[in-house]
Formats: structure tokens, sequence, C-alpha cells
């Protein structure tokens, strides 16, 4: 990279790890970002959405804000008690006229009911959007996850699986949106003399490239590393009355991006935030995530869809939800005693 003096715009670096991410994730087209955030908010728009989106109020910040940069209304979709992702039951009551698209996410990894959404955005003819920043190298059904709907995002930050220290990706099924894309990263500039479009810069450098190149090569290790560690967790807390785990998901099904529990108070005899606490006075970092809900943020207060009666599930499951230290060097030694602690406290 430093011999070819080309640091950013579209370099060879980028271009091949795009190339190289297209045949990972089995993806038809592929378009790189600066991060998930940039992806997502420029994904939406080019897809010209208006009004309405039916999304989830359990993810994080960014899935909605996305939504606020393009000035379309989330409409808040109360979740699935199982996976934690959009409720594909609860979804056609909440379609108006203004609706021009349902965006799901994969919660932990855990996929939506994409063929009950994908069937009823045929019905009313929507379109279909994934955040699937915790979905990297998922399959559904013997599929790359991002087979369905009609556009997924993947995230790249440090905290995922795969990274490029920050950085993120849209795969989607419209070739028209290629060009689209490339331009609504680079400032809507056609070439020297012309822009056509308002655009953002967004676009991946060589330095984040390169890294997603090397760090690429790691991650099969790595994720056979979270499996021992998915299934020490297993082991050790199955018997723990009130606490089940969330991820289940394995092998080719399973992102291996995180390890979260629920706890359920009434049968764990502490709650959630209880545990959280505790686990710091061994220094054991767990993630309240997320928290709180994207519902309950003040500039959608006014919003019918964010009513605490309207999401009984996820307003219930925010309390609950923990996410575990989960990283393929953490000792096996280790996960013993976090479980200990956890073990010992009823």
């Amino acid at each position: 990279m430093w011999e070819s003096k080309w640091l950013t715009n579209n370099g060879p670096q980028q271009i091949n790890l795009e190339n190289v991410l297209k045949d990972y994730l089995q993806a038809e087209n592929l378009s790189l970002f600066n991060n998930g955030t940039s992806a997502l908010l420029l994904g939406l728009k080019a897809l010209n959405l208006t009004g309405e989106v039916i999304t989830t109020p359990f993810t994080f910040p960014a899935t909605v804000q996305a939504l606020d940069w393009n000035s379309l209304t989330p409409v808040f979709c109360d979740i699935d008690p199982t996976t934690l992702t959009l409720d594909a039951a609860k979804i056609e009551p909440l379609i108006t006229e203004k609706t021009s698209a349902i965006l799901g996410v994969h919660t932990f990894g855990n996929p939506c009911d994409v063929e009950q959404i994908q069937l009823i955005a045929n019905k009313y003819n929507l379109k279909v959007i994934y955040d699937g920043a915790h979905s990297f190298g998922t399959n559904f059904k013997n599929k790359p996850i991002s087979e369905y709907g009609d556009m997924t995002m993947f995230s790249f930050h440090a905290t995922k699986l795969f990274n490029t220290i920050e950085g993120g990706a849209l795969t989607f099924r419209d070739n028209s949106l290629v060009e689209k894309l490339s331009l609504l990263k680079n400032f809507g500039i056609a070439n020297p003399e012309e822009v056509v479009l308002s655009g953002l810069n967004a676009k991946l450098n060589e330095i984040q490239a390169v890294i997603g190149l090397e760090v690429l090569k790691l991650v099969e290790n790595e994720r056979k590393k979270r499996l021992k560690i998915k299934r020490a967790y297993e082991s050790y807390l199955k018997d723990v009355p009130g606490i089940s785990v969330l991820t289940k998901l394995e092998d080719e099904c399973s992102s291996y991006q995180y390890f979260v529990i629920q706890i359920d108070e009434e049968l764990y005899g502490k709650s959630r935030d209880w545990l959280h606490e505790k686990l710091k006075e061994y220094n054991v970092f767990t993630r309240k995530y997320f928290y709180p809900l994207c519902s309950d943020f003040e500039w959608y207060q006014h919003l019918d869809s964010a009513r605490k009666e309207n999401l009984p599930i996820a307003n219930k499951t925010v309390t609950e939800v923990l996410a575990m230290p989960y990283y393929g060097d953490l000792q096996l030694e280790s996960v013993e005693k976090i479980c200990k602690v956890i073990r010992d406290a009823i």
C-alpha cells in the first residue's frame, strides 16, 4: 500500500477486499463503506424510500438513526421472544399507505423470519432491508443471509468477528444500484467536472482494506475457538435456574459474534442489572445489549408505535439480556470462573 502511494479513493486494496468479500459472503453485488452506519444510511437513500419503515425497537441506535437521516419515520414492531428479531406475525397490522419498507435486524446473529417477512413485503410491494451487523458469514437454510431481502448491511467495526477497524458493506440484488451507491459514497461525483447527485464521503480507505484482507485470514480459526468457548459457557450454565442462552446457532448458521444470556429474575432470584454489577466486582465486564430500547429515545416518544403497551416483549427483554465476554483468546478456565460467579449468586 505504501509503495503504491494510493491511500484512499477506490484504490487497489479496496477493490481487492470487495472482490474477496463477494466470494466469502456469496453476494452478487457488494459495496464497501467507511462504516456500517454510512452503509445503511446510503443504502436506504439509494432505494428512494419515503414515509414510514417498520422496524425493531431492540437494536443499536444506528439502525433507526439511519432512518432519521433519510427523513423516514420508524414504526416500531414488537419482537419475537425466542430470537429477539422482528415478530413477523405483528408486522402486517402496522402497514399503512405510508409504509415503504421493512427494516429487520438479525439480532445477535439470529436470523429474522425472512421467509414470512418476504411474503408480507411481496403482498404490499415493500422493500426489505436487513441490518446484518451481527451476522457476518451466517447462512440460513443453506443460503447466505444476504440472499434474503433487497439489501443487507454488514458492520466491520473493531468489535466484530471480521473487522476493518471501522467499516461496513452493503450486499444487494438490484444491479442498477452499483453505480448509484458508488456515487452516493463519493459526494455524487461522476467525473472531475460533474456532480450528479447529493452524496457523502463514505469511502473505505486503503488502510482499512489492508486490515480487512489480513483479518479475513483469521476468521475461520477464530470461529473454531469461539465455538469451544460457547460450548463451555453452555455446559457450565445449563443447570442454572433462570439462565437461558439466546445465541444457540452453530457452524455455518452462526456468526459467532456474541454469546448472550437472558436472566429470568423470578427463577434466578436476582435481576439482570444486579448480575451485571456483581460480575464487575470480579473484573468481568458484560454489556446490557441493547439498552435502552430505541423506542425510548426522547424524539420518538410521540409515536404511537413507541408506547410501552405496544411493545411488551421488547420492554421485558431489554431488562433481561446480558452479552458475556466472548473472544477467541478467552481461556476456558476464565469461562468456568465467570460461570461460577453466576452459579454462586443464587
